[in-house]
């Protein structure tokens, strides 16, 4: 670590992982002064997103320095063994009582809740899978990024990005964060006004879910199991 490290932001890689939970937020931290960006993972062994990006872990878990940030992203069957797998969940267990801020963007905040430590916080989630978060104990907000106390969470993929921002706003404040984001030229301008379920329309919503059942199911069944392993009634 060098001298002039003042912040240190810890994001958690797993196989099968969305590789954009982790690069938008990724190029906002990299922009940010004195900042070191740690990319955790059991090993320091290549791990493949979902998209098939292969992403270099830079620090072990047993290797992690304290952090300001903990951040873990989300992705698709990829969440369901993270929700399952006791060295994650200790991890993030153990680093969540020193860290600044426990974060996450997309569905690893289903992680995070899997983990125990988003219990009794305001959280965001890819849309189609809040109500899974919300029968972990969760209540559920659907804005870009959520923000209650020391709990900051992204929405889905895209969301990164803001999330990285409101990051960057919380360390080094709001003229560093906007400086980053004209340097990024981060005008979101969409082509279409269907990037969440209040706007797209009820047809294309149920055509999405149609596309995604049999990953919802998954999510729901091991959002059951999560939820009885916890303790919590829905």
């Amino acid at each position: 670590m060098t001298a002039q490290t003042k912040y240190h932001i810890g994001i958690v890689i797993f196989r099968g992982m969305t590789q954009l939970d982790v690069t938008g937020p990724h190029q906002v931290f990299a922009f940010m002064p004195d900042t070191r960006v740690h990319l955790l993972w059991k090993t320091t062994e290549p791990v493949t997103s979902s998209e098939g990006m292969t992403i270099l872990p830079t620090t072990t878990f047993d290797e992690c320095p304290s952090l300001d940030v903990l951040c873990v992203g989300g992705g698709a069957m990829g969440v369901i063994e993270m929700m399952e797998d006791s060295e994650v969940l200790e991890f993030l267990q153990q680093q969540s009582k020193t860290a600044k801020y426990i974060t996450s963007v997309c569905t690893g905040s289903l992680i995070l809740a899997a983990a125990g430590v988003l219990q009794g916080y305001r959280a965001a989630c890819h849309w189609l899978f809040r109500e899974q978060l919300a029968m972990l104990g969760v209540e559920v907000g659907t804005e870009r990024v959520v923000v209650d106390r020391n709990r900051i969470t992204g929405g889905g993929m895209t969301a990164g990005i803001d999330f990285g921002l409101v990051i960057a706003a919380k360390l080094c404040g709001d003229k560093t964060a906007e400086m980053i984001q004209l340097m990024l030229e981060y005008n979101p301008a969409p082509p279409f006004n269907t990037g969440s379920p209040e706007n797209a329309g009820k047809g294309l919503v149920e055509q999405v879910k149609h596309m995604g059942n049999q990953l919802i199911e998954a999510y729901q069944l091991q959002a059951k199991r999560t939820a009885t392993r916890l303790g919590i009634h829905f």
